[in-house]
């Protein structure tokens, strides 16, 4: 088959998967995943983390300054079904945001973590390394505070503001204008803006420690399908560079960037990989250069013999999308959609 043929095909699949997604969300959950949701087993854990020993842990007189603390840890929370029939997923959140993402949408319908569980897939929600319940170090900050190190050594944490945030969501072009036919609910959005965190990714150290915390984790579940978003789009990646084993598939929605399409492309040969992309980012000058580049990459990955769907859901009619695709009113048809990828793809690669 050629290469357009296969696109074709792989879009036409993507577009006949269940589910129409051009009609709003129903108020209810879909046939099948009302009810109570039942469970094997829940929890929580950290992957990774190391211990340092500082002089500038607080600048409060009731809280000593020098002691140990761990940092770099990565916090897991997981929900495994009682007929857990399908791969685990492991859902990594993108910029100024934490697992929350991908829980409870912000207008209170069903989020992926719970839809996944419900379709028979393992979940594991992750916090990145220095966000959400995954502790973030403070010696840095204190340190300058306390005079022992220059202010401009001061380390570069930001916070993305509601404002900027609408344009980089792909809300509208910019605040406060709305893009015709966008699905993202926006009567909800002061209960989404709550969901925003301060971000450290700036001081984190390369290799990112969350990317090594997947490559553990990943190892550790035996055969997960890693979904990425955004800032951490690249991190499966990553992960994958750093070893493959352990990685069933790569779903990496809207990556801040994809691998070059010019290096090292060996590492995802042997795995199923999607792209995938919402709406309006053609009329984005931040967003349009990422896709270019990513549609570069899978050109390359399969002239490599890769195997790799890269999806505009514009492209096979489904429109509205915005960049919180994971949130939006028809959230969880695009969710079926990826379920019967992964069932599809992981089950040929075991065969």
């Amino acid at each position: 088959m050629t290469r357009r043929l296969r696109v074709a095909a792989t879009l036409l699949a993507f577009a006949v998967l269940p589910a129409a997604a051009q009609t709003p969300a129903p108020a209810s959950p879909p046939p099948g995943l009302a009810g109570p949701l039942v469970l094997a087993k829940q929890g929580s854990f950290f992957v990774g983390g190391r211990t340092i020993k500082s002089d500038t842990l607080s600048t409060l007189p009731a809280y000593a300054p020098s002691g140990t603390i761990t940092v770099e840890q990565m916090y897991v929370r997981y929900q495994v079904p009682v007929e857990a029939r399908r791969p685990p997923v492991t859902l990594i959140h993108g910029c100024c945001l934490t697992g929350k993402t991908w829980e409870t949408t912000p207008d209170g319908r069903m989020g992926w973590d719970e839809y996944f569980v419900r379709r028979g897939h393992p979940t594991y929600v992750i916090d990145q390394v220095s966000r959400g319940r995954s502790s973030a170090d403070p010696s840095l900050v204190n340190s300058v505070r306390l005079g022992k190190t220059p202010p401009d050594k001061t380390p570069p944490i930001f916070a993305a503001g509601q404002e900027a945030a609408w344009a980089i969501f792909r809300f509208g072009t910019e605040y406060p204008q709305v893009h015709p036919g966008m699905r993202f609910p926006l009567a909800a959005k002061d209960e989404f803006y709550k969901q925003m965190v301060v971000d450290w990714i700036a001081t984190m150290p390369t290799p990112n420690p969350t990317v090594t915390a997947l490559s553990q984790l990943a190892k550790q579940l035996d055969g997960t399908v890693l979904i990425s978003h955004s800032q951490s789009g690249i991190y499966p990646f990553q992960t994958a560079a750093l070893d493959t084993r352990g990685i069933a598939a790569i779903v990496s929605i809207e990556p801040g960037t994809c691998p070059s399409a010019t290096g090292d492309l060996k590492p995802y040969l042997g795995i199923p990989i999607m792209v995938l992309w919402g709406d309006y980012v053609e009329t984005s000058s931040r967003w349009a250069p990422r896709l270019k580049a990513c549609r570069a990459f899978a050109e390359a990955l399969t002239k490599a013999g890769g195997r790799i769907d890269h999806v505009v859901l514009p492209e096979i009619g489904i429109k509205g999308n915005s960049h919180m695709l994971m949130q939006d009113d028809n959230s969880l048809e695009i969710a079926d959609r990826l379920v019967a990828w992964i069932e599809k793809t992981v089950a040929a690669k075991k065969n």
